[in-house]
C-alpha cells in the first residue's frame, strides 16, 4: 500500500520542533565543553567569549560589551541561549561580501599589506603578530596575497568542526549526558526506572488542548502539545485542612531543627533524619520554616521558602525505603502529615522545590563589616555579625536546648571547612570557650568566631568564607539558606529523631517525588504519545509535573510556561526542554507563585521535540 504524505502544516512544524532540538543541542554542548554544569554560571567576560566561540561564535569587543557590560557579574543558561539566538553564525555569503567590499577589483585576493592595515587599525584592531598568524597560513595564502574564499571555506570548516567536537563531547561523556537544560538541579536526566509491567497509579486522561473561550492568546506551540492548565487562588486565601499540634497536648513530641543550603551549583542539601518507632502509633509530623527573632528589625527572608518532607520506611536496610506519604496539611507556613505508623525505622528527608532559594543576581553595595577595635584597640564582633552568628547558632542547635553538642557543632565544622572536631580538640574548647554540660554556649560559639578572628588579625576573609557556606550574603542576610523545624508528635510512644547528616536528596528524594506525584497527582497522555504520561500535582502552594517515559527509546520534551501569569519555576526559565530516558520517570519542573498574596495561572504546554 503506499503511503499517505503528511500534510504541509504537519511536516513544518516537525521540522520546526527539530530546529528547536538542535538549537538546545549546541546550547548545551557549547556550554558544557567550558563549565562543568548547565548549573554553573559564566563569570567572566573572558568565559563568555570561551563558549560562544564554542558555540561557533567570532564575539567582537562590541558584541562582548554588548552582553557583559561592566556591572555583570554572572550569566546563566538561560541567558546564554538567548545570546545564541540574538547572534546568528556569519554564512558564507556575508562573509564573501564582507571581504568584496576590500576587494575592489572582486580578483578573489587580498593583498597581505592590505589586509594588514585594516586589521590593525579598525573595528578589534589586531596586532601585528596576530595578523601574521594568519599571513603565514599556506592553505589560503601565496605570492604575498589572501585567497579569502579559501579562507571562508576553512573559517566555516573549522566552526563546525568545533561545534561537532563539543557535541561528540557531549555524547560521550556520561555525566554531560546527565546534565538538564536549564539552571536549576533536578534528578539525572535517566530519571527513575520503572518498574516492570508498570501501570499508572491512575488512569491517564486525554483533556482538549484548545485554549478556553475569550482567550484570544495565540498560544505558541505545535498542535500534536499537551497542556496542563490550573487557576490558583492566593496563597493565603486557600482554604485546606489545618493541623493544629495544640489538640495533640498529650501525645509525645520529639523535634528536631536543619537547614536547606543551596549549592554554587544549584543543587539543594539539607539535613536527613532517622527516625525511630518503638511501637505503632498514630502520629502526627509537620515542618515549618524556623523563625528565628533574636535581634529586633532583622528580618527571615527565608519564611517564605517552601518546605515539606517526605516519609519512608526502611525495609532491612537504609538503601532500600518505601515511600509512606509526605506532608500535605497545611496550616499557614506549617505542611504536615497525620496517619498511623507501625514501630520500626523511617526516614525523613526534607524538600524544598527551590524556587525560593536562588543564587541572587542583585549586586551588595559595598560589604558588610564584620570586625570593630574597642577604645583599646582589642578586635569586637560587630553587632551585625553577632546578630548572624546568633541566627547560625539557632540553625546548629538541632535540638532547640540553647547549647551546642559536639555533634551539632560537627554540622557546623563540615559545612565550613569539611572537617569534623574531634573528642580531644572539644577538650580544647572547653578550656578556652564557655560550656554548659559539655556543651558549647552561645557566649562561647561567639568567643570562638572572635579568636578565629585574632588569629587572622583581623582579616574576616575566613570568617566570610564561614558566612558565605552558610547561606549568607555580603550584606550578611541569609539569602541562600532555610533554617526549618520539625517535630514529630506520637500518641502512643516517645519516637526518636536524629540527624545523621547534610546532602542532597539524590536518588531516594527523586524516586520519592516522582511516586508521589504519580499517585496523587493527574495523569495526563502527551497527545499523539501513548507512552509519554504528564503527572501533575497541585496543592496551594506549588505545582509539581513529572514525566513519565513507558517507551523504549530516550525522549525529549519541550516545555512552554509562556502563558502561566504569577509563576516562578524551579527551572529558572519559560522555556526549556528535558530528556527523559526509555522505561524511566523525572521531575520535569516545580511552580510556585512569584507573589503569594495574588492569583496564579499554571498554563504549562508539553510537546514531543
Amino acid at each position: 500500500s503506499r503511503r499517505e504524505t503528511p500534510p504541509e502544516n504537519s511536516r513544518g512544524q516537525n521540522s520546526q520542533r527539530s530546529e528547536e532540538a538542535a538549537f538546545y543541542l549546541d546550547c548545551r554542548a557549547a556550554y558544557l565543553s567550558v563549565l562543568r554544569s548547565s548549573l554553573e554560571n559564566i563569570k567572566s567576560r573572558e568565559q563568555l567569549s570561551l563558549v560562544l566561540q564554542q558555540a561557533g561564535r567570532n564575539p567582537s569587543q562590541r558584541t562582548l560589551d554588548k552582553y557583559w557590560p561592566s556591572q555583570t557579574t554572572a550569566l546563566n543558561f538561560d541567558d546564554f541561549c538567548a545570546i545564541l539566538k540574538e547572534e546568528k553564525p556569519a554564512t558564507k555569503t556575508e562573509l564573501l561580501e564582507a571581504f568584496g567590499k576590500i576587494d575592489t577589483d572582486q580578483a578573489g585576493f587580498i593583498l597581505h599589506d592590505e589586509l594588514s592595515k585594516i586589521l590593525t587599525t579598525r573595528g578589534d584592531k589586531m596586532s601585528w603578530d596576530e595578523v601574521n598568524s594568519i599571513t603565514k597560513q599556506a592553505e589560503f595564502n601565496c605570492s604575498g596575497r589572501l585567497d579569502y574564499n579559501k579562507f571562508c571555506e576553512l573559517y566555516l570548516r573549522t566552526r563546525e568542526l568545533c561545534c561537532r567536537s563539543a557535541r561528540d563531547r557531549l555524547e560521550l561523556h556520561t555525566h554531560l549526558r546527565q546534565q538538564h537544560f536549564g539552571n536549576q538541579a533536578e534528578p539525572p536526566s535517566e530519571g527513575i526506572p520503572l518498574p516492570l509491567a508498570k501501570s499508572s497509579p491512575r488512569t491517564p486522561r486525554r483533556t482538549d488542548p484548545r485554549p478556553p473561550k475569550g482567550d484570544s492568546r495565540a498560544p505558541s506551540r505545535p498542535s500534536s502539545a499537551q497542556s496542563g492548565k490550573a487557576s490558583l487562588p492566593p496563597v493565603g486565601s486557600r482554604s485546606t485542612k489545618l493541623i493544629d499540634p495544640t489538640t495533640m497536648k498529650e501525645w509525645h513530641c520529639a523535634q528536631s531543627r536543619g537547614c536547606f543550603y543551596l549549592e554554587e551549583n544549584g543543587e539543594i542539601l539539607s539535613h536527613k533524619y532517622r527516625l525511630q518507632l518503638p511501637q505503632s502509633s498514630p502520629v502526627c509530623v509537620t515542618i515549618k520554616p524556623l523563625n528565628i527573632h533574636q535581634v529586633e528589625g532583622r528580618t527571615c527572608p527565608w519564611m517564605s521558602v517552601d518546605t515539606a518532607l517526605f516519609i519512608l520506611k526502611e525495609k532491612e536496610s537504609p538503601e532500600n525505603l518505601q515511600l509512606v506519604s509526605f506532608t500535605e496539611l497545611q496550616n499557614k507556613e506549617m505542611f504536615g502529615w497525620k496517619g498511623e505508623l507501625g514501630s520500626g525505622i523511617y526516614w525523613l528527608l526534607p524538600f524544598t522545590t527551590g524556587c525560593g532559594l536562588k543564587k541572587g543576581k542583585t549586586q551588595i553595595p559595598g560589604e558588610a563589616k564584620l570586625l570593630d577595635r574597642d577604645e583599646d584597640g582589642e578586635l569586637v564582633l560587630t553587632e551585625d555579625f553577632q546578630a548572624a552568628l546568633l541566627e547560625i547558632f539557632e540553625t546548629l542547635d538541632l535540638d532547640g536546648n540553647g547549647l551546642l553538642s559536639l555533634e551539632e557543632y560537627n554540622f557546623f565544622e563540615l559545612r565550613t571547612s569539611g572537617e569534623k572536631c574531634d573528642e580531644e580538640a572539644w577538650a580544647v574548647c572547653k578550656e578556652n570557650f564557655e560550656m554548659k554540660r559539655n556543651e558549647l554556649t552561645r557566649r562561647g560559639f561567639m568567643d570562638l568566631n572572635l579568636m578565629e578572628a585574632n588569629d587572622r588579625e583581623g582579616d574576616p576573609s575566613d570568617l566570610w568564607v564561614t558566612l558565605l557556606s552558610l547561606g549568607y550574603n555580603k550584606a550578611l542576610e541569609m539569602t541562600q539558606a532555610c533554617p526549618f523545624a520539625i517535630a514529630i508528635h506520637a500518641e502512643r510512644c516517645r519516637a526518636r529523631i536524629q540527624a545523621t547528616c547534610v546532602e542532597a536528596g539524590g536518588s531516594q528524594l527523586s524516586r520519592a517525588l516522582c511516586q508521589a506525584v504519580a499517585e496523587k497527582g493527574e495523569a495526563q497522555i502527551l497527545e499523539g504519545c501513548e507512552n509519554i504520561i504528564i503527572h501533575t500535582y497541585k496543592s496551594s502552594r506549588r505545582v509539581t509535573s513529572v514525566i513519565e517515559n513507558q517507551s523504549e527509546n530516550k525522549v525529549i520534551i519541550h516545555v512552554n510556561n509562556e502563558q502561566s501569569r504569577n509563576c516562578l519555576s524551579s527551572r529558572g526559565l519559560a522555556v526549556f526542554a528535558v530528556e527523559v530516558a526509555p522505561k524511566s520517570m523525572m521531575v520535569c519542573q516545580h511552580v510556585t507563585p512569584l507573589n503569594e498574596q495574588e492569583e496564579w495561572i499554571y498554563n504549562c504546554v508539553h510537546s514531543l521535540l
